[in-house]
């Protein structure tokens, strides 16, 4: 072999045994409350997260804005879930708005539920009972209740206020699963707050077939608004901006007894 000739022989860029390439490292993002005066909220986001826990949606944001302005009607002594919390902005405006509590969930993936916790604990002005664990939509609600539920009845009086479903319908596998528990484990004078963009405009449709999959539990839905934000993808299909900007907001009122 010439001096000037090299041989990739011997493994000279593979990775040595064991080697793997360190995870995206958590970062953060701050919302600002629109009360007055305004605060911070200074939130951890994991640093990548199949299940998309890594971003901080304009659903989000704008659930957090709604709940913040109707805090008093809305929260203030309610019994609060979230489903699918990913960073939990939500979450963490019902425990600054004195709830009678709130239970925080998404999948149970270690990373996603300990960056919940992280966001609770150091987040300042937290007034509120608050839980997080890990939950698969459609499993027994009984452990969201309370830890001592877990295999007990649950009575009217144990179920939720409200839940919130922020950027969920997407995973439109799951829309049974997920009323299911919404059913389960909402009062009948409750209600659930959906919100969602259309982050597929293709799939538009199937997103608000959620609205009419809830008529088969028992829930009527009812449209809050309809806002046009900064598509979160701005780099994407400009055809398709004006879809991918929309911000949809529901209720779903029970209509059983």
């Amino acid at each position: 072999m010439s001096d000037d000739e090299f041989s990739l022989e011997g493994g000279l860029f593979e990775e040595p045994e064991g080697f793997s390439k360190p995870p995206p490292a958590p970062h953060f993002a701050d919302y600002e409350r629109k009360t007055s005066p305004a605060s911070n909220i200074h939130l951890r986001l994991v640093g990548s997260s199949p299940l998309w826990g890594h971003l901080l949606w304009n659903a989000g944001i704008f659930t957090a804005d709604f709940l913040d302005k109707n805090a008093k009607s809305l929260l203030r002594g309610k019994k609060v879930l979230e489903l699918g919390a990913a960073a939990a902005l939500p979450s963490v405006i019902c425990a600054v708005n004195e709830v009678k509590e709130i239970v925080s969930t998404d999948y149970p993936d270690p990373d996603l539920i300990s960056n919940i916790r992280y966001n609770f604990e150091h987040c300042e002005g937290i007034n509120s009972p608050y839980r997080v664990q890990g939950y698969i939509w459609g499993d027994d609600i009984a452990p969201l209740i309370s830890a001592e539920h877990e295999g007990k009845d649950v009575r009217e009086e144990d179920k939720f206020d409200l839940i919130i479903l922020s950027d969920l319908v997407f995973n439109h596998t799951e829309h049974q699963k997920l009323l299911t528990t919404c059913r389960r484990s909402l009062k009948a004078d409750g209600r659930c707050l959906v919100v969602f963009s259309p982050h597929r405009p293709w799939l538009l449709e199937a997103d608000l077939g959620f609205f009419e999959t809830c008529k088969e539990f028992d829930f009527e839905p009812e449209k809050i608004d309809l806002v046009t934000w900064k598509p979160m993808f701005p780099e994407e299909d400009e055809s398709t901006a004006d879809v991918r900007s929309r911000v949809y907001s529901f209720w779903l009122n029970p209509v059983w007894e």
